[in-house]
């Protein structure tokens, strides 16, 4: 939990409260679901809680805004920056069941409002929305195809609309048809060993009718 405070040393008392609570619901939770692997469980805040977090060092998201989270597994990233933006509405979707039920348990027991969970796949949502954040699900290609035409019009941001996508290592032949790309080294904010390889990718999506 320090990791986190090290980093964003502006968290209230309750996201501070909130984050805290993360270590043993998941811990309850992966008991009785494994979502999270056993070496990752013991590493939590530095494995999940701050590399979905390197998110926000990229974009700070706006009152107000919509955030579609895919593949979201047991919460990553949506929940936490759930937490870190409590008044950005953030929609987390996954098409495993089991998955999400994890989800709902979580963020009820953390009292987060900001948050829609649903047993969906990415193709399936509805709506529009500013940015479309995801852990490595798929390769870019095949996850543009979900989601590019999900993407909202009006820009509200620092960035242009579109996707952010936490990923790791060499990333050069899957991204050399997307041009407009724009990595960030997670190596940048936070010095831990685990960031050396992991990168926030931000591809803009134009909108199209």
């Amino acid at each position: 939990m320090e990791i986190l405070k090290k980093y964003f040393p502006e968290l209230t008392e309750l996201q501070i409260s909130q984050f805290e609570k993360l270590e043993n619901l998941y811990k309850e939770w992966n008991a009785k679901i494994n979502v999270i692997s056993r070496k990752d469980i013991d590493e939590l805040y530095l494995r999940h809680v701050l590399h979905s977090l390197g998110i926000a060092k990229v974009q700070q998201f706006m009152p107000g805004a919509k955030v579609l989270d895919v593949g979201t597994g047991g919460g990553f990233p949506g929940v936490p920056l759930a937490i870190l933006f409590p008044e950005t509405n953030f929609h987390l979707v996954d098409s495993i069941g089991k998955k999400i039920k994890v989800v709902q348990g979580v963020t009820e027991a953390l009292g987060l409002k900001n948050v829609k969970a649903s047993h969906m796949r990415a193709e399936e949502v509805k709506g529009e929305f500013d940015f479309i954040v995801s852990r490595a699900v798929t390769t870019m290609p095949d996850f543009v195809k979900w989601v590019r035409k999900k993407v909202a019009k009006k820009q509200h941001h620092t960035l242009r609309n579109g996707i952010l996508y936490l990923k790791g290592g060499d990333l050069t032949e899957e991204l050399s048809v997307f041009t407009s790309t724009t990595l960030y080294d997670l190596s940048d904010y936070f010095e831990e060993d685990f960031f050396e390889t992991k990168k926030v990718v931000h591809l803009p999506i134009k909108f199209k009718k």
